[in-house]
């Protein structure tokens, strides 16, 4: 998912800039100003996807294989092929033809702990195993858990938008947790820091455990007491909607990938060359751009450790503000038909709280 095996030229051309600058800005603006690009987010993105691309000249059987295949083939579970498509479909299936026990069960013990308590223990607990399982499976059921909890539209995408910061964080501390971790590792793996399955928990770990009980503790306080009673939910997606949202999240990768090739050229002539203050800043095109396609261009064995601290944690952080930025934001947010400017008005003032914090521990703490 990196984008950047197709040959750049050296000196930015300021038409392919221009071009590209005026696709960035209708990725970040039409979906919350045309209700009918707001619904239609994945066509909309292929669209925009192509069109980069083509605006960069960096067409490539590659490319277009990559595009097809990434969400058939995302990541690598202790050396299992997971991909999100197939996941999706899976567990949709199940959930479909077995949703009374599972249903069943989670509001059983949404009964006994209370759904304070559980939306605390289901988000920090998702948030640290979404490195050592998928996190795709992690969305998947988080996604199929807010709809169980007896709580208003409102405050059941506040705990999904909140969730997926928690997983988006914890799947970066392995390489088995998602694409970006992956790429980090296979770009640190020389000298001088000879990266293994542990270097990002070693020098992130510290940065994204504690934030992920923050974001706990913040659900369960967005939660609040419930007013409704705790009851088995009606299930009402239909086999022919688990197909078409698979469908959709596969659409969704592949655009993804499509236009983080074809902004390759803006990260490889300008944003890869920013200073690291900066940086983390300018990484909050990660809302809307394939973060693993930056961490190819940014990340490298001649940045120092705190160089890449902050740039993997603007990444992470700004992945979660919008619906695009990460793998778990896409699938939850398709199982619960929620909206751009629904999750923006959650995420984004969110991940602006935690991009302030981290800049201040990272650049002025220390930490």
């Amino acid at each position: 998912m990196t984008g950047l095996e197709t040959a750049i030229p050296e000196e930015p051309n300021l038409l392919v800039s221009i071009g590209l600058g005026i696709i960035l800005a209708l990725v970040l603006i039409l979906p919350f100003r045309v209700k009918k690009i707001e619904e239609n987010l994945e066509p909309f993105f292929l669209v925009m996807g192509i069109i980069a691309v083509t605006i960069s000249n960096l067409w490539s059987i590659n490319l277009i294989i990559e595009a097809l295949e990434a969400p058939v083939k995302i990541a690598e579970v202790y050396g299992i092929p997971v991909g999100i498509f197939q996941v999706v479909l899976i567990v949709g299936l199940i959930i479909h033809y077995y949703h009374k026990p599972i249903y069943s069960a989670l509001v059983a013990a949404m009964k006994k702990i209370g759904v304070r308590t559980f939306a605390f223990i289901f988000v920090v607990l998702f948030g640290l195993i979404s490195s050592i399982i998928s996190v795709i499976l992690c969305a998947v059921l988080l996604a199929e858990i807010a709809l169980v909890m007896p709580l208003d539209r409102k405050k059941k995408v506040e705990f999904i938008v909140i969730a997926c910061f928690a997983v988006g964080l914890g799947a970066a501390l392995t390489p088995v947790g998602e694409p970006l971790s992956t790429i980090a590792i296979k770009k640190l793996a020389g000298e001088p820091y000879h990266a293994d399955f542990f270097f990002l928990f070693n020098i992130l770990a510290h940065y994204i455990v504690p934030a992920i009980i923050v974001l706990g503790i913040y659900a369960a306080f967005r939660v609040g007491k419930s007013t409704e009673s705790i009851g088995v939910p009606e299930y009402t997606e239909t086999l022919r909607g688990v197909v078409v949202r698979a469908v959709k999240v596969y659409t969704f990768v592949a655009a993804l990938i499509l236009l983080g090739g074809g902004f390759t050229p803006l990260i490889v002539w300008y944003i890869s060359k920013i200073p690291p203050e900066v940086l983390y800043w300018v990484n909050m095109v990660s809302a809307v751009l394939d973060n693993a396609t930056l961490t190819a261009a940014e990340i490298g064995p001649s940045l120092q450790l705190k160089q890449i601290q902050s740039a993997l944690m603007g990444l992470l952080i700004a992945g979660g503000m919008l619906i695009p930025g990460n793998i778990p934001n896409i699938v939850s947010a398709g199982r619960m038909k929620i909206t751009s400017s629904e999750w923006a008005k959650v995420g984004v003032p969110l991940g602006l709280v935690l991009m302030v914090g981290y800049f201040i521990i990272i650049f002025f703490i220390g930490f």
